[in-house]
């Protein structure tokens, strides 16, 4: 992404995982070769789960849980801002999957360094055992990112013979030590002392994305073909019953 391009943004407001999740499925599959690559930032409501795409629905005792169109485990959201982008394979051309994946996410380094952080990929870090997990912020991947030594958000990416789908989250609050799950959801920018609000995360995100990549963003609504995809996934695909 090193020559001027125009990027469509997508700024949605808080919604549920399935309708989150149905959101990027639909922006994915109406991509079509010669549109405007997407970058969308987006919000969830308490309680939210997704799981990875090779995952069971029905395992889990989650309300408000949905699957993604990605790999993965399961992550927690409400906490958390989050981004999704579809690139088309052209714009990369040259770069292989875990190339694509480093150069995509240096806008979320630069993200993090613009608050001050430490920040590096697990790989990068020597001390970092790399490992699966069940839940996404127990284990470490290569291109996960590190705050001096601890991990922070996730992402995943996925590919069509079209696109380059990739999203993440950004953990912007801390969660109640109560909950059930806290020692699987990871740390947050407040846990470490870093507190800004989920408006200043979105700018903050939207700057460092332009900047890294030397983009033009052009502000934009979801469709009416996306819209209607949207619904007729959540209506077929993503009512899916849980224990």
């Amino acid at each position: 992404m090193n020559q001027k391009s125009k990027f469509r943004v997508i700024l949605s407001d808080k919604n549920s995982s399935k309708k989150n999740m149905a959101i990027d499925e639909s922006l994915l599959l109406c991509y079509e070769k010669n549109d405007l690559p997407i970058l969308r930032l987006y919000l969830w409501d308490s309680n939210s789960v997704t799981i990875g795409i090779s995952q069971k629905v029905e395992e889990y005792d989650f309300e408000n849980i949905a699957k993604r169109i990605t790999g993965g485990g399961v992550l927690f959201h409400g906490q958390d801002i989050s981004y999704s982008l579809v690139i088309p394979v052209e714009l990369l051309s040259g770069f292989n999957i875990k190339e694509s994946y480093e150069k995509i996410c240096e806008f979320l380094l630069n993200f993090y360094k613009k608050l001050g952080l430490n920040v590096c990929y697990a790989k990068d870090n020597e001390t970092v055992k790399l490992f699966k997990s069940e839940y996404c912020q127990v284990g470490f991947e290569a291109y996960d990112i590190l705050i001096d030594g601890q991990k922070i958000g996730g992402n995943a990416q996925r590919r069509t013979k079209k696109a380059i789908f990739q999203h993440g989250s950004i953990p912007i609050t801390s969660v109640e030590k109560s909950n059930t799950f806290s020692d699987k959801i990871g740390i947050s920018l407040e846990d470490i002392g870093k507190e800004i609000t989920f408006n200043e995360a979105k700018d903050y995100l939207i700057e460092s994305f332009e900047n890294s990549f030397n983009v033009e963003l052009i502000f934009s609504q979801l469709t009416k073909e996306e819209e209607t995809l949207v619904n007729r996934l959540l209506k077929e695909k993503y009512e899916y019953s849980t224990k």
